[in-house]
């Protein structure tokens, strides 16, 4: 569910997911606006569907308004999937596990002992800064216009964590952008830090996934530097938001294809507006 919500991919991950798991459930994207979110749940209650997908602008009354939240949940104070069992319903966050599976399988990469840099400190860069202190990060700076809102996002991480500069780009090993900058059809500056400042040696992650290769990626790349763009973390979200609800494996690799070929190298989704889920 979402405002709006006619673009997202969630439906077609999802069953291509059930597709190949063999189960007869479907996924379908509810448009509901903004102050909707209890009569939502109550209809999630009363239909007795299983699971739910929440994006913008959501994620946090959905959080207020589930029984219970799990700890990542609850300490970004955000849900975007919800599990319904006899009656009671789970608010989890899978971003930011699904933001470290795709380093993992796509790229290779573990955090564990890395210094990292993530720019950006809104829901999105919230849930990377804390997975990856999560996941042994030896250090995870917070790169963001508003310092209040750069201390927010620093603090999830606990001790790992800190307030940066522009300049402590250059040292990272691994640079987030989690900002809507680069992504087809936003305004502002296309590449939100310089990319003088990148280098080979570095992965380079962009949470936009439209278009595939954005403005900084492409920079990133001229600079010798590792790159991967934003369409793993949402396969890998939805893949652990639908293994909660099934108990399954979910098979990622069906996943994957089913929405590779839906995203264009210069903006936009083939067929829907270009604009990415939150």
């Amino acid at each position: 569910m979402g405002d709006p919500i006619g673009h997202s991919l969630s439906p077609l991950l999802h069953n291509a997911a059930f597709d190949t798991l063999g189960l007869d459930w479907v996924s379908v994207a509810f448009p509901v606006p903004a102050g909707g979110v209890a009569d939502a749940l109550a209809g999630m209650r009363v239909l007795g569907i299983v699971g739910l997908s929440v994006t913008m602008p959501h994620k946090h009354d959905a959080a207020l308004l589930v029984d219970e939240c799990t700890d990542v949940a609850g300490r970004l104070g955000v849900v975007n999937c919800i599990t319904q069992t006899n009656g009671r319903l789970t608010g989890d966050s899978t971003d930011g596990a699904g933001f470290i599976e795709a380093l993992r399988r796509g790229c290779h990469f573990d955090p564990g002992g890395r210094r990292c840099l993530v720019v950006g400190a809104g829901g999105a860069a919230r849930a990377v800064v804390m997975a990856l202190a999560d996941a042994g990060a030896d250090e995870v700076v917070v790169v963001n216009r508003t310092r209040a809102r750069a201390e927010a996002a620093a603090a999830l991480a606990g001790g790992r964590g800190r307030v940066g500069a522009e300049a402590d780009v250059a040292h990272a090993e691994l640079v987030v952008q989690a900002t809507a900058l680069g992504m087809a059809g936003s305004d502002g500056p296309p590449v939100p830090i310089d990319p003088e400042a990148l280098h080979d040696g570095q992965l380079v992650a962009d949470l936009v996934y439209s278009p595939a290769v954005t403005p900084l990626l492409a920079a990133a790349r001229a600079r010798g530097a590792q790159t991967m763009g934003g369409l793993g973390m949402l396969v890998h979200q939805a893949a652990l938001a639908l293994e909660r609800w099934t108990g399954m494996e979910a098979p990622a690799d069906a996943m994957w294809e089913a929405v590779q070929g839906r995203i264009s190298p210069t903006g936009g989704m083939r067929g829907t507006p270009p604009v990415g889920d939150a």
